[in-house]
């Protein structure tokens, strides 16, 4: 059965109340590569809470290893917005031409069911609803909570807030906005490592005469990061914007960000400059270190962005 095929509304909540398990294409989640889809299948628990397994590969392309021999935290933020993705739409039966505009994420991780290991791993994602908001029968906001366990032991929790839009109304907010195809004069990325990354490929960020500010880079030919049209810059992008500015500024040593948060402020546009930048967090719990870092175009405020690592990590 395909995404558009789904039964939504009442007939959809009935069907689904005895909870059995249903299989994921990766449209669902809003990916075109199945290898960047993780849920596998979900169920119904309650009226607004479900169950959601995933599978995290040990040798992903993007989300690689961290630290030597652990599964990237942002693998773990990765799962918990696309499970939420998949339940909008086969749980509660939004239409697959509908935005889901997430407005902030916290999410908290444990180093101790991180480790890779040598095959893929199998997550439970427990989702719980809540402030639930309907107009004309459909969803159109939401707060999530999330908890993912392995093997019965706790990976890591989180919540979110997502706003759900019509094509109609995600015009209006959008106005003549395009997809801008590939972006020409690309500029040179910062050294890998200094970003955290293996890949140059994967650097999202440009240097800057000044200490602790970069240039957005933004590759829509990014096989991860760009999957499908897009008239703005996605937040996953700007995620790992806030991880690697945080590594280039703490580094050498490795900054693993176990814990963090992000809120949206505006979208993130193409065709003019965003730029990163990071500021350290005096008050961090003790035995961490912090990091704040911001998204800026045209002097507005695009995001804020905390994240947090073990010291020594």
């Amino acid at each position: 059965m395909t995404g558009a095929q789904l039964i939504s509304g009442t007939a959809a909540a009935n069907a689904l109340n005895s909870g059995p398990a249903h299989t994921v294409s990766p449209d669902l989640v809003h990916r075109a590569r199945p290898a960047d889809a993780f849920p596998r299948g979900w169920r119904r628990r309650g009226d607004d809470t479900f169950s959601v397994t995933a599978s995290w590969p040990h040798d992903h392309v993007f989300f690689e290893p961290v630290s030597g021999a652990l599964h990237d935290p942002l693998l773990v933020v990765e799962t918990m917005r696309q499970s939420a993705m998949l339940i909008v739409h086969a749980g509660y039966g939004v239409p697959l031409d509908w935005h889901f505009m997430l407005t902030d994420l916290e999410y908290e991780g444990h180093a101790d069911q991180l480790d890779v290991g040598g095959a893929q791993a199998l997550i439970d994602v427990e989702l719980d609803f809540s402030q639930l908001e309907w107009r004309g029968g459909r969803l159109t906001q939401l707060k999530v909570d999330w908890t993912l366990r392995r093997g019965g032991r706790l990976v890591a929790t989180g919540n979110g807030r997502a706003r759900i839009l019509s094509p109609g109304v995600y015009r209006r907010l959008r106005g003549d906005k395009e997809f801008p195809g590939v972006l020409e004069h690309l500029p040179p990325p910062v050294p890998a490592d200094l970003a955290g990354r293996s890949r140059a490929e994967d650097v999202v960020l440009a240097p800057f005469p000044q200490e602790r500010v970069w240039r957005l880079r933004v590759d829509t030919t990014h096989p991860t990061l760009f999957q499908r049209p897009n008239d703005h810059i996605p937040g996953m992008l700007l995620l790992e914007a806030a991880r690697q500015a945080a590594c280039a500024a703490l580094g050498p040593a490795p900054f693993v960000p176990l814990a963090g948060g992000i809120a949206f402020h505006r979208y993130a546009e193409f065709g003019t400059t965003c730029w990163i930048q990071v500021s350290d967090v005096p008050d961090a719990r003790p035995g961490t270190r912090a990091v704040q870092v911001t998204g800026h175009q045209d002097d507005s405020l695009v995001f804020l962005a905390t994240l947090s690592a073990a010291q020594g990590s």
